[in-house]
Formats: structure tokens, C-alpha cells, sequence
């Protein structure tokens, strides 16, 4: 008999924004403009690369995964125990952009860090959008 898998929980997070992948894809992925609207950080957009992201409470070690310049970037994101990875997705649409975010990887024994992500989230959300309408 084998022990059962425990479920693994994502958080899903997808908005519009009025603006082209081009501009959303330099908001992810250019350090200073990272800054603005996530965390301080060591980016540098190369599959491979290892990066931090810091923050007054702490920091998250991060590896670059995936690059598929204006459509999709993924790296993984581990702090206090959470193993997971953060997903960006960029789909063009008639009025700008449609932005989803997907973090996978809570354990169910992680519940305060699964609603930390799910709010956390929104909140870096409104601040990109508000990074975009004031950036060129």
C-alpha cells in the first residue's frame, strides 16, 4: 500500500492590463523595475541564473526556469519552507494585455503561506498596473 500524495495548491492570479507584452515583459524582467513593484532583487534573465528577492521580512531564493521573451517566465520561489514556482504568462488581447501569474507548490501543512501568497499577490498586482500607467 502506498501513502497517499498530498495535494498540492496553487495560486492563480490573472488580469488585463491596457498595455503590450513588450511593457509587461520589461516590468518582469528588468531589475529596477522589478523593484517598484515586487521586491528588491539580483535578476538577470537567464535560464539558470540564481536570484534573490529581499524584502524588511526576509527573502526568497529564486532560479531562473524558463524564458520565452513577451509570453511566459518561470523561476522557482523558496522561502521558509515552500518549495514552489512562479509562473508569468503574457497573452496579447485586443485591449492590451492579459497577465497570469500561477504559484504552485503549497503543501497543505502550508496554509499561512497559501493566503499570504493569494493576498500578497493581488497587492503586487496593483502595484505593477500602477508601474505601467506611470512608465513608458
Amino acid at each position: 500500500m502506498t501513502d497517499p500524495v498530498p495535494e498540492i495548491r496553487t495560486v492563480i492570479l490573472e488580469r488585463d492590463f491596457a498595455h503590450g507584452p513588450e511593457k509587461l515583459w520589461r516590468a518582469l524582467t528588468q531589475p529596477h523595475l522589478i523593484e517598484e513593484w515586487l521586491m528588491a532583487n539580483n535578476f538577470a534573465l537567464a535560464v539558470g541564473h540564481k536570484f534573490r528577492f529581499t524584502a524588511d521580512w526576509g527573502g526568497v531564493d529564486c532560479e531562473v526556469r524558463e524564458i520565452e521573451p513577451n509570453k511566459t517566465l518561470s523561476y522557482t520561489w523558496d522561502a521558509y519552507g515552500l518549495e514552489s514556482t512562479v509562473t508569468w504568462t503574457l497573452t496579447p488581447i485586443p485591449s492590451g494585455t492579459q497577465l497570469r501569474m500561477e504559484q504552485t507548490g503549497f503543501r497543505p501543512d502550508q496554509d499561512q503561506a497559501f493566503h499570504g501568497a493569494q493576498a500578497g499577490w493581488r497587492n503586487f498586482f496593483s502595484q505593477l498596473d500602477a508601474l505601467l500607467d506611470r512608465t513608458d
